[in-house]
């Protein structure tokens, strides 16, 4: 079972750790709802998108992680805050269950609707985000993460340079399903993630504009 404990102690340690390392920021965070479940669908340039988020959600946030992560220590460590792994090579139905009592619980699940690290303009969306929302009734708050991708500066190579300012844009929330039944057939699911995608590049446009990235 998923910690709702060991999110609130991640989100806590991450804060702890990221903000000795870089200027990170949170714009908006005031739209995520403070009760119920939601789903946070962040755009993803870089590893440290994820403990950012943790660390700058108003809520403690359960992110499905990839598998792969999930090796030695680390894995009993993501466990142990809250984090849920997920096959990405195939439908995980362990983590598509483990995703949903998150919601079914009330809490926060955090989601790279592209599946893994792109330029981070959601271009590509899976359908997994609309699966998760239709199928619980979850509101998205769309989340822009700007200035972890920068490469200028770095000292060490796989991470942002030291003291960059690293922001967290949050949107509005919204509900996929265009006839507000919360199907769940193929047309339903594909309809839900172009509405979904049309959201995601609004608010990242939106989320440039407002922070001049």
């Amino acid at each position: 079972m998923t910690s709702a404990r060991g999110a609130a102690a991640g989100r806590r340690l991450a804060a702890g750790v990221l903000r000795g390392a870089w200027r990170i920021r949170s714009l908006g965070d005031w739209r995520v709802p403070a009760t119920g479940p939601v789903i946070l669908a962040v755009n993803h340039t870089h590893n440290v998108d994820g403990p950012v988020l943790m660390a700058l959600a108003p809520r403690p946030v359960h992110f499905l992680v990839k598998r792969e992560a999930f090796t030695g220590p680390l894995g009993p460590f993501l466990r142990g805050i809250g984090q849920l792994a997920v096959d990405r090579s195939s439908a995980d139905r362990a983590a598509i269950a483990s995703a949903l009592a998150v919601l079914e619980a009330g809490g926060v699940l955090g989601i790279f609707p592209e599946g893994t690290r792109t330029s981070g303009d959601f271009a590509a969306i899976r359908s997994g985000l609309a699966y998760f929302a239709l199928r619980s009734g979850a509101p998205i708050v769309p989340v822009a993460m700007l200035g972890s991708g920068e490469r200028r500066g770095r000292v060490i190579r796989a991470l942002p340079p030291a003291r960059a300012r690293i922001d967290a844009v949050f949107g509005e929330p919204f509900h996929p399903a265009s006839d507000g039944g919360g199907r769940r057939t193929r047309a339903a699911l594909e309809a839900a993630s172009g509405l979904i995608q049309e959201r995601l590049t609004a608010h990242l446009k939106e989320a440039r504009r407002l922070t001049g990235r």
